[in-house]
Parts: C-alpha cells; structure tokens; sequence
C-alpha cells in the first residue's frame, strides 16, 4: 500500500473505532470498509506494476550496457576498416605508380591473341617505305651467272635481265697501332726540357703510362658506356671482339679521363640551360653508394643537362637552373619548381589528365562529376592549341576561349565537394592555376614536361641494368659525359667524333656545340 492510502485508510479506522467506543454506529461503515479493501487491492495492483516496471527498466538497462559495447565494437571494427582502407589506397597508389615507370622489365597481363603488327603502316604518309635504300658506293661487284643448264629439267638458260642485290658488310677488324716517335729535347740555354706532342695524341705520358688506347677507342667506349648505358665488363668484351684487349678497370679510368676533359663543357652546358628561354624540368630516384640519391634533368631545345644530387629539393634544382632563372619552365607539380619565382611556369596537363583517369578509375557515383569536368577543360585546352598551330584559330579568339577556360577552372575550384581525392585535386588546381595555359599564349611552349621525361627514359634504363654509382666520383663522370653525349645526339653531332676532338686537344676545351648564351 502507497503511503497516502494507508494514510486514509488509517484514518477511517480511526473514526469507526471512535464512533464504536462512544457508542455510535455511524451510518456508512459498511462503506468505508468496503472503501478500505478497494483501497488495498488497487495498492496491491501499484505494487505487482511497480514490480514489472522494475523488471522493464532492469532489462532496458542490460539491453543499454549490450548496445553500448555493440557500439564500442563496431567503432573499433569501422577504425580497423578505415586503417585497411587507407592500407589499400597506399598499395594501389605504390602499384600505380609502379607502373608508371619507365622501361618496365615485363610486360603486364596476358598477351593479346592477335596483336597488330608491330611498327607504322606502310604508305605515302609516311615516306619511304622501311628498307634499306642502294649504297652510295660500292667497293667490289660480284658477277653471280646462270648455271650451264635448268636445274629441273636440264634445258638450256637464256638471261633475261641483270637484278642487283647490295651487301653491306664490316671488313675484318684489326686495331691500328701508331708508335709516335717523340723526340725529347733540352734548352742549351735555360736547361729547360721540352717534349713536343702530335695533334693526333691524347696525352704526354711515357715510359710505363706509354701505351694507351686512342681517342677514338676512348670516345666510342664512353658513348656505349653513357649514351647506350653498356656495363664496363660489355665494352670491355666488345672491344675485345674488335681485337682491343682492355679490363673493365681499364674501361673505367679510360671514361673517367673522358669525364675530365668534358668539364668545360659540362658547365657550358649549365650555363647554356640558364639562357635557355623555355626549360624542361624532371627527376627521378638513383643511387650511389647504395645510397638514395635524385637525378635531376634539364632540357631545353638544344642542351640537356643532368646532375645527380643528395636532394630532391629547391636548392638542388637551383644549382643548375639558378636561383634567378627567368625563362619558361615545363614541369610537374613538385612544390619545389613554384620556387622559381621569377620564371615563367607551365604545368603539366599529362600529369593532371593522369590524375584524372586514376580518379576515374576509382569513382562511384557522384564522384566522378569533378575529374570529368577538369579532364574536359584540359582537352578543350588541348584542342584550342592544335587549332592555333593550324592556323583556323586567330590571336583575339584563342585569348577569349584561354579567359573563359581560366573562369571555368575558378569556378570549379570555388565549388564545394566532400570526396577528399577531389579536394585534393581542386586544391592543386588552384595553386597551379596561373601555370594552367601559359602554352596558349607562347606558341614555343609545350603543355607537358615530355622534353625532361624523354631526356630522363634512357638515364632509368641505365638504373635498372646497373643500379646508379659506386661512388660520387663516378656521378659525377656520368652526369658530365651523359650531357654531353645526349646534347650532342641532340643537335645531330656525332657523339664519338665530338669526344674524340676533346680527347685530342692539349688542353680541356669547350665542345663545338650551339649553346645558348655563348
């Protein structure tokens, strides 16, 4: 029974025991005790549904403890997941980037089952068809006759006509040894000692350090070992085969005097990037040592210079393009190249229509809408440049369609999203987006960084057969003779003929080569 009621029914037995003791018999006791035992009962009812709503509240109660460690599972469980998931998007990332590579060593997936022929179609569009074409002379003619008679049934051969078949052969190799005759001499007057030196010599030593390989040898040694990226064991082996007998070490300090005379003009070379008005820009991952190391690549149209250096930074670049370089400069989004505060930019659209197609690749649903929309104002940028170069498209139009291009990336970018990967990608659009389509208004300036990565394919190739450098003197002779050699193919000089006119000379010289500046 609640209080209140027992209160009341307290009471009432208080009166009819009074009116009992004085002796009345109050009308209504019947009533009240009646009253009493309803009383009861319903207090009896309150009790049995208190009870159950303890009961209820006790089972809410575990089924609140349940939840609460089902809810502390299942945040541990999302965490785990989010950790695999950004686990997962740094192995694709790695195996994308993979990819990406230069020079892969295998091919990927399985082969086609019937592949297309490989090489350009033939016709008039491509000009002369792809055989080898008559020599310009001939050393010897060979008469080749008829037989006596028909090899099948015997009868007799009546020439027809003479056909002419061409044979270009090397002649067997013999090394050609010159002794020079040196006559050393001594002044009757000062007693100073005087020994003359042939312009065909490479060197002044005698005695022990008499017999020595020829420029010709040493330059065709550093262009296989540099330009064709050959292991000092292989030309050592080739030249073997040529009737040169020389060790890999021989080899090595053979490039390494290369190196030498080319400094000269190796810093030419640098100089010669620094005035070059338009610069391509790239780097990659070496070694040297076993150590990490970066080298850097920097073409322009007429020189390529590379440097192998301890960073990848600002500074590192700045050591041959220089702190106040103020031409045009083709590059990726690496920071460091936003630097040069003084040049002229534009960033690559391969690298940036890459990043859409990744994106892509990735995308559901609504995800999709930013890549596409940026990959379609990069193409439309693309198609706007091929249309000025033939000629269909005037100066005052193609200026309106860059402004209407730059307005339609502002507004992109102002946009909102909630896919990270497109934040991240509309936030590096705005801070390239000066650099976006400077190739519109400079018709000598190309809209991707391909100079550089072409410059840079031959040098990854090396990596992977060799691996980088023993040590930094060996990075440096790569670096001087790889800049020279590919400046030379570069300008269509004959790389072994340059290196040897730098062998021959008394003292280190610049190249023959069209610098910029000089």
């Amino acid at each position: 029974m609640t209080p209140d009621a027992t209160v009341v029914a307290f009471g009432l037995m208080v009166r009819v025991a009074t009116g009992v003791q004085t002796g009345r018999d109050p009308a209504g006791v019947g009533g009240l005790r009646e009253r009493i035992t309803r009383l009861e009962d319903e207090n009896a009812a309150l009790r049995e549904e208190q009870q159950r709503l303890e009961r209820e509240h006790g089972r809410l109660e575990a089924e609140r403890e349940r939840l609460g460690g089902e809810n502390k599972r299942l945040r541990a469980e999302r965490e785990r997941l989010q950790e695999i998931n950004e686990r997962l998007r740094g192995e694709v990332e790695a195996l994308r980037r993979a990819a990406k590579r230069q020079a892969a060593p295998f091919s990927k997936g399985d082969p086609i089952a019937n592949p297309k022929r490989a090489g350009r179609k033939p016709g008039p569009a491509y000009g002369t068809r792809a055989h080898r074409r008559p020599p310009e002379h001939v050393d010897q003619v060979v008469a080749v006759g008829l037989p006596g008679c028909c090899p099948g049934c015997g009868g007799e051969l009546v020439t027809e006509r003479v056909a002419m078949q061409y044979q270009e052969e090397l002649p067997p190799t013999r090394p050609l040894v010159t002794c020079y005759q040196v006559q050393v001499g001594r002044c009757q007057s000062c007693g100073r000692r005087v020994q003359p030196r042939h312009p065909a010599q490479t060197s002044d030593a005698l005695g022990a350090a008499g017999t020595q390989l020829g420029p010709r040898v040493v330059a065709l040694a550093a262009w296989l070992s540099k330009g064709l990226g050959m292991p000092a064991g292989k030309v050592a082996r080739l030249l073997g085969h040529l009737g040169l007998a020389v060790t890999p070490g021989g080899i090595t300090q053979a490039i390494a005097r290369a190196a030498r005379r080319c400094q000269p003009t190796y810093q030419a070379l640098v100089q010669g990037v620094r005035a070059s008005p338009v610069v391509a820009g790239d780097e990659t991952g070496w070694r040297v040592g076993g150590a990490r190391a970066w080298l850097w690549a920097f073409a322009g149209a007429q020189v390529t210079v590379y440097r192998i250096a301890h960073g990848r930074g600002y500074t590192d670049a700045a050591a041959v393009l220089g702190e106040g370089y103020a031409g045009v400069l083709e590059r990726d989004g690496w920071a460091p190249y936003r630097r040069f505060q003084n040049a002229t930019h534009q960033t690559c659209l391969a690298h940036l229509l890459r990043r859409c197609r990744e994106l892509l690749a990735d995308a559901d649903r609504g995800q999709a809408k930013t890549p596409h929309a940026v990959r379609r104002i990069l193409e439309h940028a693309l198609a706007l440049r091929e249309a000025r170069d033939a000629g269909t498209l005037d100066a005052a139009t193609l200026a309106a369609e860059a402004g209407r291009l730059g307005a339609r990336v502002d507004k992109l970018v102002a946009g909102a999203t909630r896919y990270p990967p497109n934040r991240r990608l509309l936030n590096h659009l705005a801070r390239e987006r000066a650099h976006l389509f400077t190739f519109l208004h400079a018709p000598d300036v190309e809209a991707t960084n391909w100079r550089a990565e072409h410059a840079i394919r031959p040098a990854v190739v090396t990596r992977k057969t060799w691996g980088g450098n023993r040590t930094w003197t060996g990075a440096a002779t790569w670096q001087a003779l790889t800049s020279v050699v590919r400046t030379a193919s570069q300008q269509g000089h004959d790389p072994v003929d340059l290196l040897a006119r730098l062998l021959r000379a008394p003292d280190p010289i610049v190249a023959n080569l069209a610098i910029p500046g000089r």
